[in-house]
């Protein structure tokens, strides 16, 4: 099972990590995507070592796994911005209470 299988449930993620890649990648600030098998990505993080660790603004910089080595190695975390009723949780939700 993927981790997002196992952190999010059945049924996720909805898009293969390929197409998810390519979106990510098509960012003209992206310089590389990769995919991991494990729970977290510390191991992933550890390799690479990122200049800047990027992660959805439902999560604190506490809460953002790696955060910590990134920082101690000069890189810095950039937490984006949510916006309420745009995740993929709640666009599932809307199709599934749909009558």
């Amino acid at each position: 099972m993927l981790p997002i299988s196992r952190l999010k449930g059945e049924g996720r993620p909805v898009n293969p990590f390929a197409d998810r890649a390519f979106a990510l990648a098509s960012l003209h600030v992206v310089d590389a995507v990769c995919g991991f098998e494990e729970d977290t990505p510390i191991e992933l993080i550890r390799a690479v070592m990122p200049d800047i660790l990027v992660k959805g603004g439902d999560y604190t910089e506490e809460q953002i796994v790696g955060a910590d080595l990134v920082k101690s190695a000069g890189g810095r975390i950039a937490i984006i911005n949510f916006t309420e009723g745009y995740s993929t949780t709640s666009f599932l939700d809307k199709i599934r209470n749909k009558d």
